[in-house]
């Protein structure tokens, strides 16, 4: 047996695992999900993960692992994507744990509006409200990447891809990356690694 990533082509979370394996060279089998026709939702799938959701990745003994930077924490254990040095490790852990509960939720969560949900008035303003909490996330990203050409430390880490994914694709959900060009340049390099995969454009 091998990997097997369950993913969905759209989603951040499941480019950021796929991602990590294009940059390690891991060979893995991938299985597509439909998200929006309840492939996640059957007795099948539930059984590998209760939970419902992808990204899921079945190791080769036949355990499943999921959350996306759990998956990410696992993959690059042993490797320059995850560094050793206690201080460096919890400060790429902060900014998974970031990126879950401020990033995501505002900068996907719009993208997913934008091309899934029907415009009410009272959800143009609350797309409203997400939009600005996205343009705080970039701008804190920004702010931070002006120091320095990663989030931690001197090369790529996890940090980095699981922030890539949607910030690369911001503007699919109405957030504009122009006023951040620490941030654009961070991207650039990020897409200058050997084994860069891009986020699929979105075909909804």
């Amino acid at each position: 047996m091998m990997l097997t990533l369950y993913d969905c082509l759209e989603s951040g979370n499941g480019h950021k695992v796929r991602h990590l394996l294009s940059l390690l060279g891991r060979d893995f089998k991938l299985v597509l999900k439909d998200i929006h026709k309840g492939e996640t939702r059957t007795p099948a799938f539930l059984a590998l993960n209760p939970d419902g959701r992808i990204p899921l990745l079945q190791l080769e003994d036949g355990r499943c692992l999921a959350e996306s930077n759990a998956i990410l924490c696992y993959l690059a254990e042993g490797t320059p994507f995850l560094p050793t040095e206690p201080f460096a490790r919890a400060q790429t852990l902060s900014w998974l744990f970031w990126e879950q509960y401020n990033h995501e939720p505002t900068i996907a969560v719009a993208r997913f509006w934008v091309h899934h949900l029907e415009m009410t008035e009272a959800r143009k303003t609350q797309l409203e409200e997400l939009h600005e909490k996205g343009r705080a996330a970039l701008a804190l990203m920004d702010r931070h990447l002006q120091a320095q050409d990663w989030l931690v430390g001197d090369g790529p880490t996890i940090a980095d891809l699981s922030l890539y994914s949607y910030s690369s694709v911001s503007e699919e959900g109405g957030i504009d990356r122009a006023p951040y060009p620490a941030l654009q340049a961070w991207l650039t390099r990020i897409e200058a690694q050997p084994g860069f995969i891009a986020m699929e454009p979105w075909s909804g």
